[in-house]
């Protein structure tokens, strides 16, 4: 269970998001694809975290966290988590494929290629790594709208595409930070990457992710009594980015899904965000 990560399940959340903008949600049958999606999502990644922890596993073993994973450990056999990723992920295709979603399964294919090359080669490559892990993120978001049977629109494509490249470079700056001189033996990248250079990827995101959902929230209709909900949440959206920059630069080494968890004033934004397109989209 600890090599399959249920921690990180929270990234699932993303599923939700095109079928919850849409205003589908409410429907019994979008609702019950869209948590299938969440389900088969959260069996592929976990998959995919059995195989790269095997495939990783020597270079786990240098990081000062990541040595304590139960592969890099010696707690589970290399060969073992290989079975049980490839199981997995299997699984979670064929459970797309019976559930009668070829495509949604087709999405499951993709995201195990990308990371999976991800794990053998894509690391190695500055820049390329880090658009595959976010694709990683991107593509849990469209399989929402494609279980749903929502459109995606442009701008919720740009808004994802960019936040998750925001959260991924930050993910790359708590490591060159809790590596140090040593960041090159674990990761090729890092040591190429100076974190002028990240910092500079995170603001160039963060402002194309802003950019998308402020042109987004303008795009909609005004909601019950002319009330502007979808613009009044670009507020907590705008400081949400804000906050979690300002947990970056003070030297957080956590992983994005552990700065989301550990910090209340980012789950308090991102509740308000919700509730406020939550408004906008049922309160008419």
């Amino acid at each position: 269970m600890r090599t399959a990560r249920p921690r990180q399940w929270v990234k699932n959340v993303l599923v939700f998001a095109a079928p919850g903008a849409a205003g589908v949600l409410g429907h019994r049958v979008a609702l019950v694809h869209t948590l299938l999606a969440a389900a088969v999502f959260c069996l592929a990644a976990s998959g995919i975290y059995c195989i790269n922890d095997a495939t990783d596993v020597e270079a786990d073993r240098i990081h000062p966290d990541k040595r304590l994973r139960p592969v890099a450990a010696g707690v589970v056999p290399v060969a073992l988590a290989r079975a049980a990723g490839l199981g997995l992920v299997l699984v979670a295709i064929a459970l797309a494929d019976v559930a009668g979603s070829p495509l949604l399964a087709g999405l499951v294919v993709v995201y195990a290629a990308i990371t999976v090359s991800y794990s053998l080669w894509l690391k190695h490559e500055p820049v390329f790594d880090l658009a595959a892990v976010a694709a990683g993120f991107v593509i849990r978001a469209i399989a929402g709208g494609v279980a749903a049977g929502v459109p995606i629109s442009t701008w919720f494509l740009i808004v994802v595409s960019f936040g998750s490249l925001f959260m991924v470079a930050g993910k790359r700056h708590s490591e060159h930070l809790s590596m140090g001189d040593e960041r090159g033996s674990h990761r090729l990248t890092l040591e190429l990457y100076s974190v002028s250079f990240l910092r500079y990827v995170r603001s160039m995101a963060s402002a194309i992710a802003v950019t998308g959902y402020c042109l987004w929230a303008f795009e909609r209709n005004a909601g019950l009594l002319g009330v502007p909900w979808f613009e009044l949440s670009i507020v907590p959206f705008v400081l949400a980015i804000l906050r979690y920059a300002l947990v970056l630069e003070a030297g957080s080494t956590a992983g994005p899904e552990e700065i989301v968890l550990g910090e209340r004033s980012l789950q308090l934004m991102g509740l308000a965000c919700v509730v406020l397109v939550g408004l906008g989209i049922y309160a008419r």
